[in-house]
């Protein structure tokens, strides 16, 4: 269950509550029936492995695997055309 942050914007109270994503947001402060703002902040999301940077592109990729085929494919070639 996820926690948000509150603050209210009329008298500045903040808290934190634990919700379900289904719940409702809440609207009235707790202290002074104000009105309540959800806070929201920065996520902490670390990109591990390969594939997140520039270098790592699909494009890349694609061209290592069709010369790889292609090569494969020339050795087999002539294979085929003696039988």
């Amino acid at each position: 269950m996820p926690t948000y942050a509150y603050r209210c914007a009329d008298c500045g109270y903040a808290f934190d509550i634990h919700q379900s994503f289904s719940d409702e947001s809440l609207t009235v402060c707790p202290q002074c029936h104000g009105v309540l703002r959800k806070q929201y902040g920065t996520v902490g999301v670390t990109f591990k492995g390969s594939g997140f940077y520039h270098n790592d592109s699909r494009a890349g990729a694609k061209k290592t695997a069709s010369s790889k085929s292609s090569n494969s494919n020339t050795s087999k070639t002539p294979a085929k055309a003696a039988a």
